[in-house]
């Protein structure tokens, strides 16, 4: 096994499946079998869940709304789809606990660092809720900095594409894979890995990245287990 403990990112957007919003029940359960399969391994796994499904802060703007306001109302619905997840990984036999970086008490442990490596010590899957609990800073930051809490060795970055492009895939036919690439190559291309606080934090700190997809079932194990699949970011 290649990785002690890692933080897996996952976008809201990955857990609407084929829908245009909110959580597909049949997505979020594959999902949860997944890191089921990673758990088996024996790694420490940390998870931190975007709230796009939901809702966005920047989409606040738009609609009149206060930009610090709708973040908060963005950090809301990350707390939902960490619930939703929490649920689909405890009928899979898994303990989970879920903690917020806005106090919810009645729903979830308040973010403690110390607490929240004692559950990993202790084999317990830790989802990180709320971001930051900070307005203007994204889930790409939040997974960055509770990585380097907990001690993480590298972020897993979900994806619906197999790793890094020089152009989305999506939207280009000719797009290239980069298989492997550095955080300044990142920045100075502007590539749309993470967030340029994520990539500076990571950087900083010299915290791997590993975009793949997550749409391959076998990937997120196969990454922790040292094969190559999808993007490295270091360097």
């Amino acid at each position: 096994m290649t990785y002690r403990r890692i933080l897996l990112k996952l976008s809201g957007e990955a857990l609407m499946g084929k829908e245009g919003y909110g959580i597909d029940p049949d997505t979020m359960k594959e999902i949860a079998e997944q890191v089921q399969g990673v758990k088996e391994t024996g790694v420490g796994i940390a998870i931190v869940v975007g709230g796009g499904n939901i809702y966005r802060g920047m989409r606040a703007v738009q609609q009149g709304i206060d930009r610090a306001t709708g973040d908060y109302m963005g950090m809301i619905a990350t707390i939902m789809n960490c619930l939703a997840l929490q649920d689909n990984l405890e009928r899979l036999g898994l303990a989970t606990r879920v903690q917020t970086a806005i106090q919810m008490a009645a729903i979830a442990e308040p973010y403690i660092r110390r607490r929240a490596i004692r559950h990993m010590e202790k084999g317990r899957i830790v989802i990180f809720a709320g971001g930051t609990g900070n307005p203007f800073f994204t889930t790409d930051t939040a997974a960055a900095l509770r990585a380097m809490e907990i001690g993480a060795d590298v972020i897993l970055k979900a994806t619906r594409v197999n790793g890094v492009y020089d152009k989305d895939p999506e939207k280009h036919d000719d797009a290239t894979f980069i298989p492997e690439i550095t955080y300044m190559e990142v920045l100075e291309r502007n590539l749309k890995v993470m967030d340029a606080t994520a990539i500076a934090l990571c950087r900083e700190n010299r915290l791997p990245i590993i975009v793949f997809n997550l749409k391959d079932r076998n990937n997120m194990k196969r990454v922790v287990l040292g094969e190559a699949v999808g993007t490295i970011v270091r360097g």
